[in-house]
């Protein structure tokens, strides 16, 4: 899978598996990050933060943020299942947000 820029504005967690919320503005940046080029992937990442977006947490964050650096096709295969994280993208935050995002599926 290829990579993209990292985040600059990527808010590094306090501690692992912590339950702190991120704060609203990051919530912003990150929704305006999420936009894509592919609709589907637009549609799916619109229904997460609907659901999600004001009870993200700074996991969910750093979670979403690594998603969002890989390229749009890349993308959609983790977001709808045809494949699955491996390699530095196989973590409790990045699965935690694909079972999130895949939950809101219709």
């Amino acid at each position: 899978m290829a990579l993209m820029q990292p985040d600059p504005f990527a808010v590094v967690s306090p501690a692992a598996g912590s339950a702190d919320l991120a704060p609203e503005e990051v919530v912003r940046r990150l929704r305006w990050r999420a936009r894509r080029g592919l609709l589907e992937n637009d549609l799916l990442l619109e229904r997460f933060f609907q659901r999600w977006g004001s009870r993200m947490t700074l996991a969910d964050h750093d979670g979403l943020g690594r998603l969002l650096d890989l390229t749009d096709n890349d993308l959609l295969d983790l977001l709808v299942g045809r494949i699955q994280p491996e390699g530095d993208l196989d973590s409790p935050e990045v699965r935690s947000i694909l079972e999130k995002i895949r939950a809101n599926q219709p």
